[in-house]
């Protein structure tokens, strides 16, 4: 063991009699992965340094000596000129240890009225808080890009499915605006996450608050937080803002997902729906022929990861007696990589989705094949004073017969159509086309491309009054 490995941790150590293991100071530290809250560790500590001062703790030379040693730590991170210490465990110690190298004794006042634990909780909240508001910007661009596609495609014909069997015919855009409708729910669920996330532990200290004469309203203030937390003990124990953050992030990760399976399937031959750009896809290291939607299949694989990494924190808290335990140093890597999972795909759909080309007579002829327009015949004979049940055996005697010749039912003669029903008349063809179904469905949240324009027009009003 070098002496580097036997040294205590001057943080804590002077309870202690013997060094911490050097195998127990690697697999306890935390400094490989929590070196990414250093803005939000500096942030945090000089508003807290602030707040000491103003309650007379610091004076204000001490408060200055800590602020700009703080910003000069920030600089040297940034360069990358820190050379992080597993035996000072995290990123707050390794801080408050370079601190006191650059000011003295001074560096060593700031830690008063605080703990690690609602240090921690401090900047986890506003990493979360940071990254949030970066994942709201890219829902939003992939939704801007969505309203683009879907304006283009408001009068392009495709089978809608049930069951993925051909159901009634709808319009490409109509499809695309139902992926715009679940992001704004991604969207709301994210915003009201970081609403109640956005509250300060800091001042909670260990567990039962302190008892310096600390203002914690202020250094919520400074932080920008909307109050402080109302509890010590919840306020270093709970991570359940983390975990409603993977749950609305496993959510947002599903829809991609679903946007996925129908990116491949309509790429696939047998759909040959749309085409993706080359800077999407990839080739096959033997089969030259083949163009691989390789990124609306990765996304799709890593909602798997992210559903992971909720059921990890979920179990991670389940049976935490209070207040903090050491269990909860667990919860940084699946958050972490959480945000950058879902990060990574929001980009590559926001990015991917405005290159999507359609191929329209493929997808009308898919919607012609498949009797996609039966309901409206149903709906034309109850119209005609036809009850409903009647009516849909009368339109399924047609499909059986539509089978068997391989006509489409607005292919038929019509006097095939009358053979079973005499309520029939030439009118019918008027509902029988791919066209007069879609724009017969001209209400709010129809299919009608008239319906399309306008909710498109809609959400850019609700995109717009996000900013």
């Amino acid at each position: 063991m070098s002496s580097d490995e036997q040294k205590t941790n001057q943080q804590w150590g002077g309870r202690f009699n013997e060094p911490t293991d050097a195998f127990v100071a690697r697999f306890t530290a935390s400094i490989d992965f929590d070196k990414r809250l250093y803005a939000q560790d500096i942030r945090g500590s000089q508003a807290h340094a602030r707040m000491l001062n103003k309650v007379g703790v610091l004076s204000d030379e001490e408060l200055k000596a800590i602020i700009e040693g703080l910003d000069q730590i920030r600089g040297e991170i940034e360069r990358g000129e820190i050379d992080w210490s597993i035996e000072l465990e995290d990123i707050h110690m390794n801080i408050e240890a370079r601190l006191t190298d650059r000011i003295g004794i001074t560096g060593k006042k700031l830690h008063t009225g605080r703990s690690r634990n609602d240090q921690v909780a401090t900047d986890i909240r506003l990493y979360l808080r940071d990254e949030i508001d970066l994942l709201l910007a890219e829902i939003t661009r992939l939704q801007q890009g969505l309203l683009e596609v879907a304006e283009r495609e408001a009068d392009t014909i495709m089978p809608g499915f049930t069951h993925l069997q051909t159901a009634q015919p709808v319009t490409f855009g109509h499809h695309l605006m139902a992926w715009f409708e679940m992001l704004s729910r991604d969207y709301g669920r994210l915003s009201d996450c970081r609403a109640r996330l956005n509250y300060s532990p800091l001042g909670a200290a260990a567990l039962a608050g302190t008892t310096y004469p600390i203002d914690r309203a202020y250094s919520a203030e400074l932080l920008e937080f909307s109050a402080p937390t109302a509890n010590s003990l919840d306020s270093v124990s709970d991570r359940d803002f983390a975990i409603e953050f993977c749950a609305a992030a496993s959510l947002i990760m599903t829809h991609l997902s679903r946007m996925s399976e129908e990116l491949v399937l309509w790429t696939s031959a047998q759909f040959d729906f749309i085409d993706l750009p080359d800077r999407f896809c990839t080739g096959s290291s033997i089969m030259p022929q083949k163009k691989n939607p390789d990124v609306p299949e990765l996304v799709r694989g890593k909602s798997g990861r992210v559903n992971g990494h909720l059921i990890a924190l979920l179990t991670l808290m389940k049976s935490q007696p209070l207040a903090y335990n050491k269990d909860n140093q667990e919860d940084k890597e699946p958050l972490f990589d959480t945000v950058d999972t879902l990060k990574g795909c929001l980009r590559a759909y926001a990015d991917m989705v405005p290159a999507i080309q359609s191929k329209g007579e493929q997808m009308r002829e898919a919607a012609r094949r498949g009797f996609s327009t039966a309901t409206d015949l149903a709906d034309y004979l109850v119209r005609k004073g036809m009850p409903f049940r009647d009516a849909h055996e009368v339109v399924g005697k047609a499909v059986a017969l539509g089978v068997k010749t391989g006509l489409d039912l607005a292919e038929m003669e019509l006097a095939q159509l009358q053979q079973f029903s005499d309520t029939i008349t030439s009118d019918v063809f008027d509902v029988l086309t791919l066209e007069g179904s879609v724009n017969a469905r001209d209400h709010i949240g129809g299919t009608a491309p008239a319906q399309v324009r306008s909710a498109v027009a809609t959400a850019r009003a609700q995109l717009a009054a996000r900013a």
